[in-house]
Parts: C-alpha cells; structure tokens; sequence
C-alpha cells in the first residue's frame, strides 16, 4: 500500500464520519426533538426506558447521543437515576442498528436483486433524490423544511456508504502485506484486541464509526472473528469515554448514570468474554477461525449488546448503588439533585437549560420555551401580587415580589446565555423562529417583573404615610387595575399557547389603557387645582399609572413579537400602524374594550 493508497484511505474515512454526521443531524431535525420528549415522559417502566432507549438511539444514530442527553435529563432533574438505567441499556441495543446497515456493502453474487441491495448500486440514487429534494424544496414553510433535511438523510447516507466503498477498496491491497497480518493477529489476544477496540471508539466517540471500520477492514478477508470479537467487545467499552466527559461538572446524580453506562459495559462484556472463551476452552469454536464478515460483525454486535442487557436487566438497581457508591452523597444530596424539594422551581427551570442539549438543538428550543413559559408567569405572579398590595400592603407578599423579580432577572440571565449559544446551532427555520421570539420577549418579561417591584415601592409608601386617595381615585385606579390584570393574563396565555387571534385582542385593549393613562392623569390634575387631593400623594398616583403604562406597553411588544414572526415581519411600528389604521377589526376591539374599563 503506497502513500496515495493511505491518502485514499483517509479520504474514504473522512466521508464515512462526514456521511455519519449529517445523517444523524437529519434524522434529529426530522424528529422534531418529539423522540426526546417521548423519551423524557415514557421511561417510569424500566421495560419502557429499554425499548425507548432502543428506538431513539435507532433513529438518531448514536448511543453517545441518547446517553449524553440521558445525563442531560438526569442533571435537570428531567429524570430520575432509576429511569435512565433502561435507557442507557436500550441505547446500547439501538446503536446495532447502524452496523447491519453497513453490513449490506458486503453482499456480493450476481443476482439482480443482490446487486439491488448493495449501497453501490442504490446509494448515487438517493443521493440524487436527495440533492432534487434539498434543490427543489422552497424557502419556506414547515413541508419545504422536512423536504430538505430529508434529502440531507438521504446525502449522508450515500456520502457514508461511499466513505465505506472507499475505505474498502483502498485497504484491500493490505490483504498481501504480511506485516498488517501480523498486526491484526496481535489483536486474537482478547486483552490487546479489547484495548484496541476501546482506544479507537474512545478516539472516534463513536462506537458506530469504529464498527463501520472494523467492517471496512473485514472486506480485505484478513480479519478473522478471533480478532474482531474483542476489538467488538472494546468498542462498547469506548464509546462510554463520550457520557464520562459529559458529566464532566455535572451534578451528582448526572455522573452517576454516565457511570452507569460505564458499568454496564464493562461488566456486560467481562460476563460475555468470560462465559464466551470459557466455553471455548471445552467447545472449541472453529468459525474463530473463519475470515470475518460483515455481516457477521453486525451480528456479534447485536448479540453481546441483547445478551449484556437480557443478564443485567434484573440487577438494574445494583447498577444504580454501585453508581451511588462510586459518587457518593456529602450531605443527603442537594435539592436539585433530588429532585424532591418543589421550593426549587427556579433550580428546575435553569437546569432545563443543559448545555448537552445543545447537541440536540430542536430539543434544545423546546427546553428554552418551557424555561421561558415559566419565566412568564413568575411575572405575572410578581406583577399580581403587586398590584394587590396596592389596596392592602403585608409585608411578607412584598418581600415574595421581590423574591420572584430576582427569579425573573437569573431567568433573562441564563435564558439569553442559552439562546444565543443556540443560535449558532444548525437550526429548522421553525426553531429559529421561536429562538428569536424567545430573545425579543424575555427581556420584555424581565420589565414587566421590574414595573412590579416599583408597584410595591408605590404600594410601601402609601403604607407608611399613612396616605389616602380620594374615593373617586380610588374608583378609577380600581378600573385601571383591572385592565393591567386583563391585559397581562392574555399575554401570558398569548405566549405560552402561540394563540395569534388572542395575540391581535392585546393591541387594542393597550390602547384603551392608554387612553385611560391619559384620563386619569387629567382628573387628578383637576383634583389638585381643586384642592381635592396634595402633590404628594400626585407623586405616588403618577408612579403607578406609570408604571402600570409601560407594563401594558411590554404586554403589546410580546403580543406583536409572535404575530411578527409568524408573518415574517419585523418593523414593529410600521405594523401598529397598519393594524391601527386598518380601522374595522381593530376599532371594534378597541370600542369593546372601552365599553368594558369606563371610568366611573
């Protein structure tokens, strides 16, 4: 093998890990993160979390994947320990799955529908549907979209198989050189054969890829089983390096289950070696001998992985002590990781925010939106309670404002952090949508929540002087409140549901507090040159209609953020003025909500 044979080598390696690559990101963007969610809510059962675990890692194509997203779910406290051992044990199954695909390059015989299934002969046909698919497909839309990443399976797995035709066919030469022969004879020593394979998918963080080389090398006819069973063996021990690293600065329960799968595989395969060469040493097993396939490779895969989970199923919970004792507790454990303690919902709502969920971005939009859900009603909660205070101060409710407000501000911190390492994410144009509403309303929510301190400040002052408003303000300011609350539960609702006909109701009613803003000011300057109420207590009443405003003002800019996405349009005033000269519809919302908050 000279040096343009290594260059070819290579070259047929990078296309292999390339076509791999982008196969997987296109079997995570068809799935929507749907797996991951089925995943997340589907594995009380331990059965469950096995077969589960199986499909996922089936679809998405990577064991390290489904594992580092269970260690995800575990440090978020998403999952519990006991729920991740059936999914690690079924991603483990799952990931075989890629093997017996790669074992069809090995078919060989001159039969029409032989030659059909070989990826030689239909690979260049799917990497021409798939280049019409992604050429063909519109801009925009949801259909457009799943068009094209369809087609990207279908490039990555053309790319990937013709890696694997190349990788073959540049180390079929090896066959003749002696020395590569005694190399892989070196490797019949299970102990050197187990490193091999553990070094390699340790490097690749791969275990797939390695087997798809190991399955590539078996096309020279100079591997026999006696070498390739170990270096199997090894290989399941390798790809743990990926979960390890994961739970690098994890909490503990999340380094527990990396360990787990650790654990799992060595242990799985010390049972399967030592069961398997044991009776060897009496049985005798002549296909040792025999020149490894490709298919064969796919099948011993398959059945160390069936066979670790069949023997360690029942000692589950073993795996998980052993884990516990490994990783053991300081104290009982912090409430984040217990995940018992229900006081910790802001623990929770940041932990969703994973950055190994960043590796699944559609999962990882869908975190961000249930981070951001939650965000939205401390602040409603934190804008309510104030307003409440405003007629009867205890303080005790104005401490819990002022709990949530910081709550809101680690929320917009951590949020936004997320969010803009996302962006740089390979993204659907429906996620990249719903990351950029996210970024233009979180800051939003966080004023609405600082406009509620203020009210508290408002709601103090009047308490500790003792002031009275006339009874007439006290009238009008109840009416003002009452539209505050309206206005800020339906943009509560607007957000979490993605309702665009209640999100078109917000614009109107915001004008109507506008305009009572305005009313309630000139009323209280006549009170004043009548000498009905005094410039202090104006000071306080102008804090609070205000404040109360500019909340309304926040209320509109979430409202008019998700019809603009939606509309693709991103000239916020040239969109109020075209709704609010459009007159019908807006007008008739506008009057009805005037009818409903008249002043008295």
């Amino acid at each position: 093998m000279d040096i343009f044979g290594i260059f070819t080598m290579l070259g047929g390696l990078a296309l292999f890990l390339y076509g791999m690559n982008e196969m997987g990101n296109g079997l995570a963007k068809v799935s929507g993160g749907k797996l991951e969610r089925v995943l997340e809510r589907l594995t009380a059962n331990r059965l469950m979390g096995v077969l589960l675990g199986a499909g996922v890692t089936a679809v998405i194509q990577s064991s390290s994947a489904t594992t580092v997203m269970v260690v995800g779910f575990v440090n978020s406290g998403i999952m519990k320990l006991s729920q991740a051992v059936g999914v690690i044990m079924g991603a483990n199954i799952g990931t075989t799955i890629t093997s017996w695909i790669l074992s069809l390059a090995g078919i060989e015989g001159g039969n029409f529908f032989l030659k059909l299934l070989k990826p030689s002969s239909f690979s260049p046909l799917l990497a021409a549907v798939g280049i019409v698919l992604m050429m063909f497909s519109g801009k925009e839309g949801s259909r457009q979209e799943r068009r094209k990443d369809v087609g990207a399976i279908l490039i990555g797995f053309a790319i990937l198989m013709t890696g694997m035709e190349t990788m073959s066919g540049a180390v079929k030469p090896l066959a003749d050189v002696p020395e590569f022969t005694n190399i892989l004879t070196m490797f019949s020593n299970p102990l050197l054969g187990l490193l091999a394979g553990a070094l390699l998918t340790a490097v690749l963080q791969s275990s797939s890829a390695s087997i798809g080389i190991l399955q590539a090398l078996c096309l020279t006819g100079s591997i026999g089983y006696g070498t390739a069973l170990p270096i199997i063996m090894g290989q399941n021990i390798g790809t743990c390096v990926t979960a390890l690293l994961s739970g690098i600065g994890a909490n503990r329960n999340a380094r527990r289950a990396a360990l787990i799968h650790l654990y799992f595989n060595v242990i799985g395969t010390l049972l399967f070696m030592g069961i398997f060469y044991g009776i060897n040493t009496f049985a005798d097993f002549t296909f040792l001998d025999a020149t490894a396939s490709s298919l064969g490779i796919a099948v011993i895969h398959s059945a160390f992985n069936i066979f670790a989970t069949i023997m360690l199923f029942p000692f589950g919970n073993l795996l998980e002590k052993l884990a516990c004792l490994t990783v053991g507790d300081r104290a009982v454990g912090t409430e984040a990781e217990n995940g018992t303690d229900v006081g910790k919902k802001l623990e929770t709502g940041i932990q969703m925010l994973d950055v190994r969920f960043l590796e699944t971005p559609a999962f990882a939009v869908d975190q961000c939106k249930d981070a951001a859900f939650r965000m939205a009603g401390l602040s409603k909660d934190a804008l309510l309670a104030s307003l409440s205070l405003l007629e009867n101060y205890e303080e005790e409710r104005a401490c819990q404002v002022y709990e949530i407000e910081n709550k809101v501000d680690r929320y917009e911190d951590m949020l936004g952090s997320y969010l803009v390492k996302l962006s740089s994410k390979n993204l659907t144009g429906r996620d990249s949508g719903v990351l950029s509403m996210l970024l233009h309303c979180i800051g939003d929510w966080e004023r609405i929540s600082d406009h509620a301190v203020n009210l508290v400040q408002a709601a103090k002052e009047i308490y500790e002087k003792k002031a009275i408003f006339p009874e007439e303000t006290k009238e009008e300011l109840a009416v003002f409140v009452r539209a505050i609350q309206d206005i800020i539960e339906r943009t509560e609702r607007v957000f979490v549901t993605g309702d665009l006909d209640l999100a078109r109701k917000v614009e109107p009613l915001e004008e109507v507090i506008d305009d009572l803003n305005g009313e309630l000011k000139n009323r209280h300057i006549n009170r004043l040159r009548r000498g009905e109420t005094t410039i202090e207590l104006g000071f306080i009443f102008s804090d609070i209609t205000t404040n109360c405003e500019r909340i309304a003002d926040h209320c509109s800019n979430i409202a008019v953020c998700l019809i603009e996405i939606h509309e693709n349009e991103f000239e916020t005033h040239e969109y109020l003025g075209r709704v609010k000269q459009g007159g019908g519809e807006f007008r008739r919302k506008y009057q009805k909500y005037q009818g409903r908050y008249q002043l008295p």
